[in-house]
């Protein structure tokens, strides 16, 4: 589990200012991966009381072009942020509840999938996100 003081430095290494509102978007999406936006507002609000909308949208995105977020945004739904970033992660989708579930990279080290014709790109990164139904959306749908 990261500690403010895990934030903290993550924060000067990345050469951010360490302020109570980035520490706040840290701890939320530590705390909640794959959390949305107003998941994560929520959140910031009841650690430090007053925050406006923009303030945190604003922390998100200097924290995801820092490195220290990644956001998500598989087809249909919202943006996510998680704090599991640079280690080429896929994602398991539920398409009932929308439960969203990592997943190792499916073969070997990073970009995990080869390409048939790369267009004369360097690959470093394949993003993957399979769809179905959790276990619990499945059981509770089962016929009695």
């Amino acid at each position: 589990m990261s500690t403010t003081s895990d934030f903290e430095r993550m924060l000067r290494t990345a050469s951010l200012r360490v302020t109570a509102p980035r520490l706040a978007v840290l701890t939320a999406v530590h705390q909640h991966p794959h959390a949305d936006t107003d998941t994560i507002l929520g959140q910031v609000r009841a650690s430090l009381g007053a925050v406006s909308q923009q303030a945190v949208y604003d922390v998100l995105r200097a924290l995801t072009s820092a490195g220290l977020l990644r956001r998500i945004q598989p087809m249909g739904t919202v943006a996510r942020y998680e704090t599991r970033v640079r280690d080429n992660h896929h994602h398991l989708v539920c398409r009932s509840c929308g439960v969203i579930v990592d997943v190792e990279c499916s073969v070997g080290d990073a970009p995990c999938l080869t390409a048939p014709d790369a267009f004369g790109f360097v690959v470093d990164e394949a993003e993957v996100i399979y769809w179905g139904r959790c276990p619990e959306c499945t059981t509770s749908s089962s016929p009695s």
